[in-house]
């Protein structure tokens, strides 16, 4: 067994492709079909790599993603403007090709708007850098035509769910997805890629804490609290009898995503949710997104919130939770500022050693008193006799 699952496969698909591409890529011209080999040869093996990139290869799915678009840009470079040389294409028409995609003049096969659009265009800029720099070792220098490209990136619709939706989600599902439900919400673990690299053994503490390896994070490992699962999770491992070395979840991500679609339009309709994106188009994906909304409010520092999810860069807080769900939390007690809560302390201090002399002092005195009434009645009962 493979210490690290890939669930699409994405080492197996660019392997078969350079094996199948050796003599070249099938419609390109041998310029086109050259240059992008050479490209994606570089960044498998980290070469050439633009300033202000991250340094070093790039990943399976990356190169996989690189060279299909790069093969999508010659094709469409070749009908529009009917280069055989990607690399000829100047300042003009590449602002021009993707002002018509964005404005739709330009679609996909299926006739529809094509969308983010910011990955086409930061894809075509790597590629350019790359071109440049490979060149200006030769000692030729090219123009950046990729200046003026917008590279905004457009956030994607997602599916929302409040903590209570999450539970009446997890109430209607059968049991395994209940269980799979609570731990994607609870822990926030990226799916499928972390998911399903999670090992029984990476289960601590009765079930009350997660170990995401480094080996399996697409950024750094992490071990964290489990808050919400710790039970269903306890009693589905006893249940299924799992092993330390099973897999905790073994699943197909696609039938997977099939069922949670198919429950969330039955329980909640084909309906828009706050985020923008269908209730019925709900994966497990969606649960990293409610999961940073759930914990956003309930963690003290956005370090530790940050260190929870995997994340390096602040902005995925708001890219993540987009703050839905979140209420103001200010009290009375938030508007003493630093050195009046500090005056206040000494105030409150010094009404608290007072009250103690005093509580000492009705002491001292009561105890005067007792022994008082003790000789008052010593004479009394001396008088009588």
């Amino acid at each position: 067994m493979k210490e690290k699952i890939d669930p699409y496969n994405h080492e197996i698909r660019y392997l078969k492709w350079k094996q199948n591409t050796q003599e070249g890529i099938p419609d390109l011209s041998k310029d086109n079909s050259k240059i992008i080999k050479q490209y994606i040869a570089d960044m498998e093996a980290g070469i050439n790599i633009a300033s202000g990139s991250s340094k070093g290869k790039r990943s399976y799915l990356r190169l996989n993603a690189l060279k299909d678009r790069l093969i999508w840009f010659s094709k469409l470079f070749k009908e529009q403007y009917n280069l055989d040389k990607m690399t000829e294409i100047t300042e003009e028409q590449i602002l021009t090709f993707f002002s018509n995609i964005e404005s739709g003049i330009i679609k996909t096969n299926k006739d529809t708007i094509y969308k983010g659009i910011d990955t086409y265009v930061n894809i075509f800029k790597a590629f350019w850098h790359w071109h440049q720099k490979s060149n200006r070792k030769k000692g030729v220098e090219i123009q950046d035509i990729t200046i003026d490209l917008d590279t905004t990136r457009e956030k994607p619709e997602w599916v929302y769910l409040t903590d209570e939706q999450v539970r009446t989600l997890c109430n209607n599902a059968k049991y395994e997805y209940k269980v799979l439900i609570m731990f994607l919400y609870d822990s926030g673990i990226r799916s499928p890629t972390e998911l399903m690299n999670i090992k029984v053994s990476d289960i601590y503490n009765n079930c009350k804490e997660l170990n995401i390896r480094d080996e399996i994070s697409k950024t750094f490992g992490r071990r964290i609290k489990l808050m919400l699962c710790s039970d269903l999770l306890r009693e589905f491992i006893r249940d299924k009898q799992l092993k330390p070395e099973n897999p905790l979840f073994d699943i197909c991500p696609p039938v997977v995503n099939k069922y949670l679609k198919r429950l969330a339009k039955k329980i909640f309709g084909d309906t828009e949710s706050p985020a923008g994106e269908l209730y019925s188009k709900l994966t497990m994906y969606d649960f990293r997104h409610c999961s940073c909304c759930y914990w956003l409010p309930r963690y003290k520092s956005e370090s530790a919130l940050k260190y929870r999810f995997g994340w390096k860069k602040s902005e995925k807080i708001h890219y993540y939770s987009e703050l839905l769900g979140m209420k103001d939390t200010i009290n009375e007690e938030d508007m003493l500022v630093d050195t009046t809560k500090t005056d206040i302390e000494k105030q409150l201090d010094k009404s608290r050693k007072e009250n103690d002399i005093l509580q000492e002092r009705i002491k001292n005195m009561e105890s005067q008193m007792s022994q008082i009434l003790t000789r008052i009645d010593k004479i009394n009962q001396e008088v009588v006799a």
